[in-house]
């Protein structure tokens, strides 16, 4: 009996996710683009560093990689407080 009730108030057109609060992006983001083109090339910085650290003989260079490209993610990190 108490499944079925349940099963018609979740049939009954009434979404239970409905009052979640709506995560939407502000009009006046003017860096949008720029981060995540920023966002873009950290994440393949830090793929090929990893890569190169992984498997590459002096780890130094895989290092430097993810060292060089974490100035972008802390660059993206500067215009997002700055918006």
């Amino acid at each position: 009996m108490l499944a079925n009730n349940m099963l018609d108030q979740n049939t009954s057109g009434h979404n239970p996710f409905s009052n979640r609060r709506k995560e939407e992006q502000p009009a006046n983001d003017h860096f949008r683009a720029t981060r995540q083109w920023l966002n873009i090339i950290f994440m393949i910085g830090a793929m090929a560093g990893v890569l190169l650290y992984l498997f590459h003989t002096p780890q130094t260079a895989g290092i430097i990689v993810i060292l060089a490209s974490m100035v972008f993610k802390i660059i993206e990190c500067a215009l997002r407080f700055i918006k």
